[in-house]
């Protein structure tokens, strides 16, 4: 493995959205993850083709089974970190919490992934990712005046409040137990990690700045210059010209005299140079838009889809997807002299094989082949 995180060894629980995406930030930048799926019967399958599964191989074990209580266990001792994504109590009941496998292994780091925490009245409730940034704080603000709140996909809750803040958390954690030799657990809840992610709309809150209704303030759509416009083949273009220098390049390329109109940051005026903007815009395609405001910093870019953006020559050129054998982000961020990389699925011809590899004794691994018919995907 390359990268910075090579020589980590984590052990990774299987689960859905922020859990495995987690496992492939580390993966990617060459940690050692090794994925329990599950192995009674309730396995999703197909592991080696999802993306959030890339650069890691995952092995069958049945957790309720003795077999696999005992594999997780001997895995744990040569582990620097686990994670896990279950409803608080789970892993507990499974005999496998943090304060057993903490007992065996005090440098452990346990990381635990889950929506509205371990404690607290909602941590033993369920939802998805418009649940969490609903109690956070993080939906209602998006969305435009008159609407109502527009859920980003899960990019809020799962990926940027749930996943980004249990890596960086386990991280952190990591390097307190190498200098300090002990481990701890790491409480990674979406809806903490999303009420985070709005410390900025806070401290604009507190200063009057920003109204507390949506799409009326300066980066919620409710400003002319920040705001998507769809030009005359029905595609759009991204304006975010917020800096005063910026501001004048925009209306340059719109053919606009600033002399002949309000304020940028006159908020009463900000409907009706909307309005103006959007009828400018619709005079002319995507494209041409795009090249009549390239290489001018205008801030004014074209709406991509996500095929489109993979095969944009911008994108391209930086290399920031991998195109064969499938579409796919490549690792980020970029390290100068450790770089991540992805790497397929190392299925291994026999489970043993990725066991000895994690440094279990021949013991263990033929206890743990004989009680269960573990698979490698």
């Amino acid at each position: 493995m390359s990268g910075p995180l090579a020589g980590l060894k984590v052990l990774e629980f299987a689960s859905i959205g922020p859990g495995p995406y987690a496992g492939m930030l580390m993966a990617d930048l060459g940690a050692d993850l090794l994925r329990l799926e599950r192995g009674d019967g309730g396995s999703t399958g197909g592991v080696a083709n999802d993306i959030l599964n890339r650069s890691r191989p995952s092995l069958a074990v049945d957790l309720k089974s003795d077999a696999g209580r005992d594999l997780v266990l001997a895995l744990s001792e040569k582990a620097d970190a686990v994670m896990e994504g279950f409803r608080p109590g789970v892993m507990e009941r499974l005999g496998l919490g943090p304060d057993v496998l903490l007992s065996r292994n005090p440098r452990l780091v346990y990381g635990r992934m889950t929506g509205y925490g371990q404690s607290g009245p909602l941590s033993q409730r369920a939802g998805h990712d418009i649940n969490y940034i609903a109690v956070s704080g993080a939906l209602w603000p998006l969305g435009r005046a008159g609407e109502p709140p527009t859920p980003p996909m899960n990019l809020v809750g799962d990926f940027g409040g749930g996943a980004l803040f249990l890596v960086m958390g386990m991280l952190a954690a990591l390097l307190s137990a190498r200098s300090t030799g002990e481990g701890q657990v790491v409480d990674a809840a979406m809806v903490d990690g999303s009420a985070s992610m709005l410390s900025m709309m806070h401290s604009l809150l507190n200063a009057q700045y920003w109204l507390e209704e949506r799409g009326v303030n300066i980066l919620d759509t409710g400003a002319h210059f920040y705001e998507v416009y769809e030009t005359s083949d029905q595609k759009y273009v991204a304006v975010g010209a917020i800096e005063a220098k910026f501001y004048a390049e925009l209306l340059r390329g719109l053919g606009l005299d600033s002399r002949e109109l309000p304020a940028q940051m006159d908020r009463a005026q900000w409907p009706a140079m909307k309005l103006r903007f959007a009828d400018l815009f619709a005079t002319k395609t995507r494209d041409e838009w795009t090249d009549i405001f390239s290489g001018v910093d205008a801030c004014v870019t074209p709406v991509l889809s996500s095929r489109e953006a993979a095969r944009h020559p911008w994108n391209i050129e930086r290399d920031v997807f991998a195109l064969e054998p499938v579409i796919q982000p490549q690792p980020a961020p970029r390290f100068s002299r450790t770089p991540g990389a992805i790497v397929e699925s190392h299925a291994a011809d026999f489970p043993g094989d990725e066991l000895r590899r994690w440094g279990l004794a021949d013991d263990v691994v033929e206890s743990f082949l004989r009680g269960v018919n573990g698979s490698l995907h």
